[in-house]
């Protein structure tokens, strides 16, 4: 039942990476590629991450560059940004694409901070999912006669432990994210 429990673990651990990713995608007034993580391309008829048809780097604190390796996809890029939720306007020049990142105004901020908890509570959500999952494991072990009552007993303890450290630490990222929100 051990190695089930790492599997549960592990599960856990990839929810926790999920949840880190989807904040780096919410831009917090400063230039962060990560706020380009989730926008992709058509490139010759497939979705394409924009990362693997471009360069992006981020020359001040509030500008990124991202620079096709085909010109042709500068449009495309140019229509990705539009139609995605950043709320930047791209500047295309003709051999790459600008984003100049404004100040985050009260209003925005407190959106963004929404939309964090939104992802915070989504990954929570997702934990208790796999918990779920995983007392119904041991039930359903018990019934086998696979394990003794006392065995899942402390199995569902030790599966609610993890869950709550889990979830502490989803917490402590969305307060650490929605600082770097509030922070002027």
């Amino acid at each position: 039942m051990a190695d089930a429990h790492k599997e549960f673990e592990t599960k856990m651990q990839k929810t926790i990476e999920v949840v880190k990713s989807d904040f780096a995608s919410v831009r917090a007034g400063r230039a962060n590629a990560g706020v380009l993580d989730k926008i992709q391309v058509e490139y010759y008829g497939v979705l394409t991450p924009l990362q693997q048809v471009a360069s992006i780097s981020s020359p001040d604190p509030r500008t990124l560059v991202i620079q096709p390796w085909d010109a042709s996809l500068l449009k495309e890029i140019e229509k990705a940004i539009q139609t995605s939720d950043l709320g930047i306007n791209p500047q295309n020049d003709g051999k790459l694409v600008r984003l100049s990142f404004p100040q985050l105004t009260e209003e925005r901020r407190k959106e963004l901070t929404k939309q964090v908890r939104k992802y915070a509570e989504n990954g929570k959500v997702a934990v208790r999912n796999i918990r779920r999952d995983a007392m119904d494991k041991l039930k359903a072990a018990e019934k086998q006669n696979e394990l003794t009552e006392d065995d899942r007993k402390q199995g569902e303890k030790d599966l609610q432990d993890l869950t709550d450290k889990i979830c502490k630490k989803i917490d402590e990222l969305c307060e650490k994210k929605e600082k770097e929100l509030m922070a002027v």
